[in-house]
C-alpha cells in the first residue's frame, strides 16, 4: 500500500537517523503499518518471510527510511526496482554496506559507508530494503515511485520542509 502523504507531517518524530559518512543524513520514520489502510506486504512475502526465517531474526516493523525520498521498509519486498530505476543511484541496499537487521539500523548512530550494493541483483537476501542514502541526489523524475510493485516508495520534495524541522 502506499505511504500515506503525512508521514512525516504535524507531530510525527523520527525514530531514527542514517548518516552517509559525508555529512549528509536521512531520517527514519514510525512505521504506517497496521494504520488505517497500510498493509504490512513485506510481511506476506514468502520470500521475504523464508529469508527471516533463514537469518533467525524477528520480523518486525521498521518504518519508512527517507523523507523527500521515502521507502517504507514495512512494505517493501526488496525486488530492487528502485535501485535498477534511479539513474542516479540515490538506493543502495543497506544490508550489503553493513550486514546488520534493519533494527539495527535504525538504532545505529555510526555513519553508513554508503558503499552498499546499488544493483538489484546484489542484495543479500530478501531481508534487505532499499535504503535512499542518497536523496539529496534525487532528480524527482519519479522512475522509483512508477515501478515500485507494492508502492513503498513515495518521492515528495515539499517534504523538505519536515526533513529541516527534524533536523
Amino acid at each position: 500500500m502506499p505511504i500515506n502523504d503525512d508521514f512525516c507531517h504535524g507531530d510525527k518524530k523520527p525514530i531514527g537517523k542514517i548518516s552517509d559518512g559525508d555529512g549528509n543524513f536521512h531520517w527514519i520514520w514510525p512505521s504506517q503499518a497496521g494504520e488505517g489502510q497500510n498493509e504490512w506486504d513485506a510481511s506476506k512475502n514468502e520470500l521475504v518471510l523464508a529469508d527471516y526465517e533463514k537469518r533467525g531474526e524477528k520480523m518486525e516493523k521498521l518504518g519508512i527510511t527517507g523523507t523527500m525520498v521515502a521507502n517504507d521498509w514495512d512494505v517493501c519486498v526488496a525486488d530492487g526496482a528502485c535501485i535498477e530505476a534511479c539513474p542516479v543511484q540515490v538506493f543502495q541496499w543497506y544490508r550489503t554496506d553493513k550486514d546488520i537487521s534493519g533494527v539495527d539500523a535504525i538504532k545505529n548512530t555510526s555513519d553508513w559507508a554508503g558503499s552498499g550494493q546499488t544493483e538489484k541483483e546484489e542484495r543479500l537476501d530478501y531481508t534487505d530494503k532499499a535504503d535512499a542514502i542518497r536523496e539529496h541526489d534525487c532528480i524527482y523524475c519519479m522512475a522509483c515511485v512508477s515501478v515500485c510493485p507494492p508502492q513503498a516508495v513515495l518521492v515528495d520534495q515539499s517534504n523538505m520542509e519536515a526533513h529541516e524541522k527534524a533536523a
